[in-house]
């Protein structure tokens, strides 16, 4: 049977599963402990649940608390390296409304440069045995997607 992780697709309409209650989920695959129970009594199921009013403060909160937890361990950038990668967004934002073709060139620059500085980080991983568990931690996402991403840049 096919799944999917959006909560709203499992309201019993069209012979969909019924969802029994909600947890924080994130990409990275951490699921929330806490379960919040939907009570089908009071919920209109005629309507997809995404129009439900159903409360998500709990599910939301408990995401809020991983991304913490995650932007804690993960590795902090230099200041001068955060400010270098933020400075250029307005630019290239206001390039892709009045000139979208120098947006692109410039895109394109910054693809070859992050294709070069990627595989050389990349093999630098490789070449010290970094733990793909500390690659994970530092990025701040699972071990799976952080080998994904690691092996990614390495034959881009």
């Amino acid at each position: 049977m096919p799944s999917t992780t959006e909560w709203h697709a499992y309201d019993g309409r069209f012979g969909r599963p019924r969802a029994a209650l909600l947890r924080g989920a994130c990409a990275c695959g951490w699921r929330g402990a806490a379960e919040y129970p939907l009570d089908w009594t009071v919920l209109d199921d005629r309507k997809p649940l995404y129009e439900a009013d159903v409360d998500l403060t709990g599910p939301i909160a408990d995401y809020h608390a991983h991304l913490t937890v995650v932007r804690d361990t993960a590795v902090p950038l230099p200041e001068p390296l955060t400010a270098l990668l933020t400075a250029p967004k307005k630019d290239l934002e206001t390039a892709a409304v009045k000139d979208p073709l120098v947006a692109l060139t410039a895109l394109a620059d910054l693809r070859y440069l992050i294709a070069g500085v990627g595989a050389d980080a990349a093999l630098a991983v490789h070449v010290g045995r970094i733990p793909m568990e500390t690659v994970a931690t530092a990025l701040g996402t699972s071990e799976a997607a952080a080998r994904r991403y690691v092996n990614g840049n390495l034959h881009p």
